[in-house]
């Protein structure tokens, strides 16, 4: 269930035409559907601003595919994280309009838009230190999108040739949010973070050489950096980096 939906509903209680009872019943019929395997929570949307999102590792094709449909039956934007083009083959023969983002390794559908009042400070920055840590920034840039919230896209700015992102520190201070992706040693967050006023959202990523440890080694870095505006999520999460960079920035746009 969509907030139009529920509008339409309520608006229809207010004029007498249903009884608090039919409401209570559409509400109940639509918040929870049992499919053994997984429980789909259809109100997700109206209670955090996000439909639910479809963790695909260790799902079956069959499992995907079916949470997919039923999601998308609802009228809600759909993202599914973390999968591969042959789930997709098989999603897109039950949700034709699905997509496939081969960089973000995700497939979506686009159901509903909100109207973004465009406004030259409001929008979602996500920086890479260095190409290889793109994939993960997509993945991070799909989520904004898929909360509706504009996004600036700065690739290969990482501390080893700081003049690169020095050139763009305009755009990163007028940024609702940044999310800032960085491997190796993990340092470009906490240069962000001396460099704005609003929230840095570090993403370690497993990109990187052996002492890297697979990302531990950027995670250390990130979770003691000196600079205070620095918040850090788990390794290669760009998921979560984007979900809390876009609530963010919604939360500031309705704010100023």
């Amino acid at each position: 269930m969509n907030s139009d939906t529920l509008k339409k509903i309520l608006q229809q209680l207010a004029a007498h035409e249903v009884s608090i009872e039919d409401v209570y019943n559409q509400l109940r019929q639509v918040s929870i559907e049992d499919l053994e395997y997984a429980k789909l929570d259809h109100h997700r949307h109206l209670r955090c601003g996000m439909p639910e999102v479809i963790f695909c590792p260790n799902k079956t094709t069959k499992q995907i595919t079916e949470i997919f449909a039923r999601l998308a039956a609802k009228g809600e934007n759909v993202l599914a994280t973390r999968t591969t083009e042959a789930v997709y083959a098989a999603v897109v023969k039950v949700v034709p309009d699905c997509l496939f983002d081969h960089d973000a390794k995700a497939i979506f559908l686009k159901q509903s838009d909100v109207d973004v009042k465009q406004r030259d400070d409001h929008y979602v920055a996500v920086v890479t230190a260095g190409t290889s840590d793109i994939p993960i920034a997509k993945e991070a840039v799909l989520t904004i999108a898929m909360m509706d919230q504009p996004v600036v896209e700065i690739y290969d700015v990482g501390v080893a040739g700081i003049e690169r992102l020095l050139k763009k520190v305009d755009v990163l201070q007028h940024a609702s949010a940044i999310v800032a992706i960085a491997g190796m040693e993990g340092a470009l967050p906490s240069v962000l973070g001396g460099l704005v006023s609003v929230p840095v959202i570090a993403v370690p990523t497993s990109v990187g050489y052996g002492a890297n440890f697979e990302g531990v080694a950027p995670l250390l870095t990130m979770l003691n950096s000196c600079a205070a505006g620095v918040s850090v999520v788990n390794i290669d999460n760009g998921f979560s980096a984007g979900y809390i960079a876009a609530t963010i920035a919604r939360q500031s746009f309705h704010g100023k």
